[in-house]
């Protein structure tokens, strides 16, 4: 391994530079104006591979292209096959104003990268493929066959890279897939993320008069939609903070002593972790720490209420109807489109006579999680240590990757989650970065990760 650190080591500027480049571009899939720029970001990727040596494709799609970037094969198949996925396409960066640089203009500022797509996920992604080009580059045998699947619709949900999965599926077949698109608590507790909670969304609205009413008049003799809205959605959390709908956390798998023995290694601050956040307290299920509730427990949250006259000054109203988008994160082993089902049906059973209700299913993503006690999470967790000098810790991650309950069923392989991300990245905020240190061991983790996934 001396060759292939001597070149990271000579090379580490030269990267950073060429990371600039590719956060440059303005590859944002949410917005049409940009369609162009996801088309040039990608052809600048499959160009950039092909010069560090590698056999690359930018495929056309429904959506925005995907490329992939592989390394020679030998016709047989004597290597493990592993991926790597991550997705060029990066977040809408307004409001722009409160930026401190532009956000398609990279700023190096004290030891941090400041770019949109700096660690969503352009950094990320972009520290294996540095990796690979050391071996490349020094001429040092790979100990695995490589293909990189990057994508262009990860932050719009496109479903272009499902399909693409399930045509190319013989293709694409190997033992197992690394992803870094989560994060580390600090430097000093590098990662494995084994587990993801899944996402199931739907949108209730009552109705109750056919327009909205004066107040005065009709108030009183007329159930207001707002109010009886709140009262049924404050029905769905009790004082404990437990969820109340029937047979919830029926299929909610016990955490054992050895996860939340590795989730009690997580550093947590309370005093700094409320300053951050701007509460007074903290809130969440009862006989639960705060990293749990996070990461490891099943939620049930509001993301935006509407009803009534929302303009300057006043209006009274009894409006004619309210709703609410609500979504449910939830824990490996529930099934989200039966947890979406039984949700709908509780909502409706709590709705007044005096309204009426329609209940609208909206998108499921399954909770997803994978033994960190096997081989490959062994050799992950040995790349870590080796890359950060210190033992690493066992995460689960709160948000939803949902293109990794694909790669189990179409592919039929576990995903690995080795995050480069802090707490501070900033990811879908303005003046998002990414740590320039985190970056460097970062590729040095993936030049490690490949011959530990070889011999495991």
């Amino acid at each position: 391994m001396k060759q292939i650190s001597d070149y990271l080591e000579t090379n580490n500027q030269k990267f950073v530079e060429e990371l600039i480049e590719y956060l440059r571009f303005p590859s944002v899939s949410a917005q049409s104006k940009h369609k162009i720029d996801m088309t040039n970001c990608a052809q600048w990727l499959a160009s950039h591979g092909r010069s560090i040596g590698l056999k690359t494709k930018v495929h056309k799609t429904s959506g925005h292209p995907i490329v992939t970037l592989t390394t020679k094969q030998k016709t047989n198949g004597s290597k493990p096959h592993f991926l790597v996925y991550g997705h060029y396409d990066v977040q809408p960066p307004e409001p722009l104003e409160l930026w401190t640089s532009s956000p398609f203009a990279p700023e190096v500022r004290k030891g941090n990268l400041f770019a949109r797509g700096a660690s969503d996920n352009k950094g990320q992604h972009f520290a294996h493929l540095k990796a690979v080009e050391a071996y490349l580059k020094t001429n040092t045998e790979l100990p695995c066959d490589l293909t990189f699947l990057i994508e262009g619709e990860e932050e719009v949900g496109g479903e272009a890279l499902v399909s693409f999965l399930k045509k190319n599926k013989r293709e694409l077949k190997c033992e197992g897939v690394v992803v870094s698109d989560t994060g580390m608590p600090d430097l000093k507790h590098p990662a494995l993320t084994y587990a993801l909670r899944g996402v199931a969304a739907l949108e209730v609205r009552i109705e109750g008069p056919n327009r909205d009413l004066h107040s005065g008049i009709y108030g009183g003799a007329i159930e207001n939609p707002a109010i009886a809205l709140s009262k049924l959605l404050a029905k769905m959390i009790d004082k404990n903070g437990r969820i109340t709908v029937p047979s919830f956390y029926n299929d909610v798998i016990k955490l054992s002593a050895y996860e939340r023995k590795q989730m009690a290694r997580i550093p947590f601050n309370e005093r700094n972790f409320k300053k951050l956040l701007g509460v007074k307290s903290l809130f969440g299920e009862k006989g639960f720490t705060p990293n749990e509730h996070r990461a490891a427990r099943p939620t049930f949250e509001i993301n935006g209420l509407t009803s009534g006259y929302q303009g300057e000054g006043s209006k009274t109203i009894v409006p004619s109807y309210a709703s609410a988008k609500i979504t449910m994160r939830l824990v490996p082993n529930q099934n989200a489109a039966k947890i979406l089902r039984i949700v709908a049906q509780h909502i409706k059973k709590l709705c007044p006579e005096t309204m009426k209700i329609k209940v609208e299913l909206g998108h499921v993503a399954d909770p997803y999680i994978v033994s960190p006690k096997g081989g490959l999470a062994k050799a992950a967790l040995k790349s870590l240590k080796s890359a950060f000098g210190h033992e690493p810790v066992l995460l689960r991650e709160g948000g939803s990757i949902p293109i990794v309950e694909h790669f189990a069923q179409i592919l039929k392989v576990d995903t690995y989650l080795l995050g480069l991300a802090l707490p501070d990245d900033n990811l879908h905020s303005p003046n998002e970065k990414i740590d320039l240190e985190v970056f460097t061991r970062g590729i040095k983790m993936s030049a490690h990760l490949w011959k530990n996934f070889a011999e495991a």
